[in-house]
């Protein structure tokens, strides 16, 4: 929090930070936009399709929450899960990880697709300690006119003691109850499948077309959704802005009959929002909810009274002052200890074949093709969508971030992008949180993003840092959370990135005693940011036979938890994955170098740019090729002072590879003065990569080899899955 709040003092487009459903930024004079990620981890494991569900629609709803009503305008993804071919035992009471996958993709896609929002970026990551729990990431970003046609500022919420309160959308049941409980813990034989809550995208749908029609005509004075706690939560925290309400559980619309007074009042059964009205406007506000078929219900009413009341009927069952329902919890004082993780090193072995390399990196699950999923997926509604998940002359390479233009007949647009890196965490999970807060930008540099107005969402997924019988090495795991705050803090300065929301997940375990399963520390960074001109944009894909190759950026010995050292340990031709992890040592230095490739990108300059991630620059070059459906002569000799598996495999941060036209190559050099910017080689008219350092021929392997290892290992309409 501290670097935004300094930034905020520095920059005018902050506008909302920390305590809204999202953070909100100024796009431009006439619109703001903002965004929201959260994860529904645990009901997830146990319901995939309705807990994933509920977690896309639930976030979709924090957008709608935000300020006075954000209309989302695109979704995101990233899920974690265990190896989609495993072999081994599952935990009791727990799915094998491709039917969560299965079950997960299909609730998410049914809960964005019938919601009408596209779904323009994501990734999925495999690790087998995500058995005990996936994550499950959900992102949304809205749109909402900086001043409605009142003069009201559209993100600051306005309330008054007197305004009516009112639950719009689905009904209350038993569904949810014990939700937010349930998803704070770690998971167990126990843990109840029964506090998933029932999505419903379609009534969601038309209660947000309404709601927005609502904000536009000044209806709305306080708008938030009922998450997490229910109507508890939701008016709970809406209180605040007046100092009291009182609530009538009694008016509240059930889906079945029975619940009790405290079941109807932490009940987060979806698709409702909590809306406050002035009295004056009541009539309008009923009529326009039911011309939209929606249920809208004044339950409750705001007051100044310092006083959470809540009855049933003339009955009180609660009465709680508002100051200690927001600050009458005592903070936790925790003591961390670090010692740095010991693992063997990496050493290359004896015996091998790059080229078999390169081709069993590209078929990896965290490397390979995740089209026949991603494609399920609408990327194109409400047509605003300029970069697509796929690119490319096949329309099946990989982009590096999605640019949406959301207003129509106005080419400004928003990039959107992510980064994890989570087995980085093996060796330093500080190094970890920097890894992915690089890859995210770089992945919106690759695209042109403009860096002088990018802001970012930290979410936060632990296993139990709590020193206790149950956690023995929970003040190792709460330092591994130290270390990840710092990096976070020290990047986010030296990039000018202001982190505007935010969430936390910190008891992502499964079981007790030896048999306990922790997924590894995990830091997701997701990015939003305003693109000057989306017709100036680059992709991944190798376009031109002559084209020039170029890697902006330096190698560096830094092979520690790469995914070729995962790999060759798996199959038995290495043991250790240890060594120095990719670390950011002057995070200043690299943001100047993705100042001036964007303004490339912006320029015309630069068509194709593709960052070096996971399997590094050898599968970065694939994935160009691969895009492109053509070859290119590559020589890695001078791209760093490190031996010859680093600089192919080696998964160094700050590094990303362009193509630039003859024409232009003078002008990209002079634009990227002061930067290190290598030459690599030349696009061909030709079916193979070849890659060479100096006179060493590395691999020659033909694109459509490349094509086939790439897109055959999730392939869902034939492959292992």
């Amino acid at each position: 929090m501290n670097p935004t709040h300094d930034m905020q003092k520095e920059v005018d487009w902050l506008l909302s930070v920390f305590h809204d459903n999202s953070g909100v930024i100024a796009w431009d004079d006439e619109w703001s936009v903002c965004m929201k990620a959260e994860t529904h981890n645990s009901p997830s494991a146990l319901d995939p399709y309705g807990g994933a569900m509920t977690g896309i629609v639930g976030v979709n709803r924090d957008i709608l929450g935000t300020g006075l009503g954000a209309r989302p305008i695109a979704n995101t993804d990233v899920f974690c899960f265990g190896p989609p071919d495993w072999q081994g035992d599952i935990p009791d009471n727990l799915f094998h990880p491709s039917r969560v996958l299965r079950g997960v993709h299909s609730g998410v896609r049914v809960g964005g697709n019938e919601s009408g929002i596209p779904t323009i970026n994501g990734a999925i990551v495999f690790d087998e300690r995500y058995l005990g729990k996936p994550l499950v990431y959900c992102g949304t970003v809205g749109l909402m006119p900086r001043k409605l046609p009142d003069g009201r500022e559209s993100h600051v919420k306005t309330p008054t003691a007197g305004d009516i309160v009112y639950m719009v959308g689905g009904r209350v049941g038993y569904d949810g109850i014990h939700g937010a409980t349930f998803s704070s813990l770690e998971l167990t034989e126990e843990s109840p499948s029964s506090a998933v809550q029932i999505g419903d995208p379609i009534t969601q749908k038309k209660m947000i077309d309404m709601l927005l029609e609502a904000r536009d005509a000044g209806l709305i004075t306080c708008i938030t959704d009922n998450g997490a706690g229910g109507l508890s939560s939701s008016i709970g925290e809406m209180a605040e802005y007046t100092n009291g309400c009182r609530i009538d559980l009694a008016k509240v619309p059930l889906k079945q009959p029975g619940l009790s007074p405290w079941e109807i009042l932490v009940s987060e059964s979806q698709e409702r929002m909590t809306v406050a009205i002035k009295p004056e406007d009541i009539a309008e506000f009923e009529n326009l909810a039911a011309l939209h078929e929606v249920e809208a219900t004044a339950v409750a009413e705001f007051t100044s009274t310092g006083m959470f009341h809540v009855q049933f009927d003339e009955a009180t069952v609660a009465y709680l002052p508002i100051e200690f329902l927001h600050d009458g919890v005592p903070q936790l004082e925790l003591e961390s200890e670090w010692s740095p993780p010991q693992h063997e090193p990496f050493i290359a072995p004896e015996e091998y074949d790059h080229n078999q390399i390169l081709l069993d990196l590209l078929a990896r699950p965290n490397i390979a093709s995740k089209e026949t999923w991603v494609r399920q997926y609408d990327h194109e509604v409400i047509a605003q969508t300029a970069v697509k998940p796929f690119v490319g002359i096949e329309r099946d390479g990989p982009a590096d971030a999605g640019v949406i233009a959301p207003i129509h007949g106005n080419p400004r647009g928003l990039v959107v992008s992510c980064g994890i890196a989570p087995r980085y965490s093996d060796i330093d999970a500080g190094a970890m949180a920097a890894a992915a807060i690089d890859e995210a930008l770089r992945n919106a540099v690759c695209v042109g993003v403009n860096v002088d107005k990018i802001a970012g969402l930290d979410n936060f997924c632990w296993p139990d840092p709590i020193q206790s019988e149950k956690t023995p090495d929970g003040k190792f795991k709460l330092a591994q959370l130290v270390r990840a705050n710092r990096e976070l803090e020290r990047v986010c300065r030296a990039y000018r990135l202001p982190c505007v929301s935010g969430k936390d997940s910190m008891k992502n375990d499964y079981g007790k005693g030896p048999n306990k399963i922790s997924i590894p520390p995990t830091l997701l960074f997701s990015l939003f940011g305003d693109h000057p001109d989306v017709r100036n944009t680059a992709t991944s894909d190798f376009k031109h036979s002559g084209d020039k190759v170029y890697l902006v950026g330096e190698s560096f010995d830094e092979l520690g938890a790469s995914e070729v050292s995962f790999m060759l340990r798996e199959s038995s031709k290495t043991k250790g994955i240890g060594g120095r992890v990719p670390s950011l040592s002057n995070p200043k230095k690299l943001f100047k170098s993705y100042r001036l490739l964007s303004s490339a990108i912006n320029s015309g300059l630069v068509k194709t740019a593709h960052d070096c991630s996971e399997g590094g620059i050898g599968v970065t070059l694939a994935e160009m090729c691969i895009g492109g459906r053509i070859g290119a002569t590559i020589d890695l000799d001078g791209t760093g002072d490190c031996p010859l598996w680093s600089k192919l495999w080696g998964e160094s941060l700050g590094r990303i590879v362009v193509a630039v036209s003859p024409e232009n190559e003078a002008a990209f050099l002079d634009s990227m003065s002061g930067c290190i910017t290598t030459y690599l080689g030349l696009v061909e008219d030709s079916d193979t990569l070849v890659i060479l350092d100096g006179f060493e021929p590395l691999v020659a392997t033909s694109v459509s080899e490349l094509v086939h290892s790439w897109q055959g290992t999730l392939d869902m309409n034939g492959g292992e899955l």
